[in-house]
């Protein structure tokens, strides 16, 4: 992937993972463009920096994706580079019979809008130099956390649709995986200070560093998320779902939950 003078779409890039790939995206001499819903959020990322553009963007609405993308061209015709970071998660209590609206969320906006968002834009990146598609996926998707099933189902069928959008569009698009660990970000309630999660600016400083590698690593995988990234080829993927299990479930059951 080259690191500058690229015109990047990043969803979810209001706050967090987004938010901070955008600035260093920015910083490197890119023209970024950031999406997400909430106007005031994406005002406060775009502060002071002159060649972040803002756009609203609504995931869960097939059309509202055709129509973002038709004025996303238009507006920034050079666009070459699509982050799909844009995502939810959510707890869910998948023991017995419940209201399924947060998993029909969770597949909406994680898992059908990167592929919406991608089919819609995929001729206009087929046709521009040094295009890339960077879907964020997670961990999670390698061994999942049991509390958030859903969403640790999105992340694993994003892994594998990446692996094919890389095939489908060798030679036109580079596709590029990026897998967070637990990070420390408002992914959830209190996860910005969660303690055992890995600081934000500590994944991003060890993420831009992986983007810079020549060539760019199909999956931009950060140390710590080896633990759940190579637990089945290493033969240790039960020990480590109880490892997570356990782990998660002794600090919501400490917050009361």
């Amino acid at each position: 992937m080259k690191l500058s003078g690229n015109t990047i779409l990043v969803t979810g890039g209001g706050s967090g993972i987004g938010e901070q790939l955008a600035h260093r995206f920015h910083d490197l001499g890119n023209t970024v463009i950031i999406a997400g819903r909430r106007q005031e959020a994406l005002d406060k990322a775009a502060a002071g920096r002159e060649r972040i553009h803002t756009m609203t963007l609504d995931v869960e609405s097939a059309q509202a994706i055709e129509d973002f993308a038709a004025r996303l061209i238009a507006e920034h015709p050079e666009l070459n580079v699509v982050i799909n970071n844009a995502g939810i998660m959510r707890y869910e209590n998948a023991e017995a019979r419940r209201d399924l609206k947060d998993a029909e969320e969770t597949i909406t906006t994680n898992l059908l809008g990167p592929i919406r968002l991608t089919n819609a834009l995929v001729d206009q990146l087929s046709g521009r130099p040094d295009s890339v598609i960077v879907n964020v996926s997670s961990g999670l998707g390698f061994v999942p956390l049991v509390f958030t099933p859903t969403y640790s189902a999105t992340k694993a069928a994003i892994h594998s649709y990446t692996v094919s959008l890389r095939e489908l569009l060798r030679g036109k698009v580079e596709v590029i995986e990026l897998a967070p660990p637990a990070v420390q970000t408002g992914l959830t309630p209190g996860q910005e200070t969660r303690e055992g999660y890995l600081p934000l600016a500590d994944f991003i400083d060890e993420v831009m560093a992986l983007f810079e590698k020549q060539p760019t690593p199909p999956e931009i995988l950060v140390k710590s998320v080896g633990f759940l990234r190579d637990a089945e080829r290493e033969g240790r993927f039960d020990a480590a779902l109880q490892t997570l299990t356990d782990t998660v479930r002794k600090a919501r059951e400490q917050a009361g939950h």
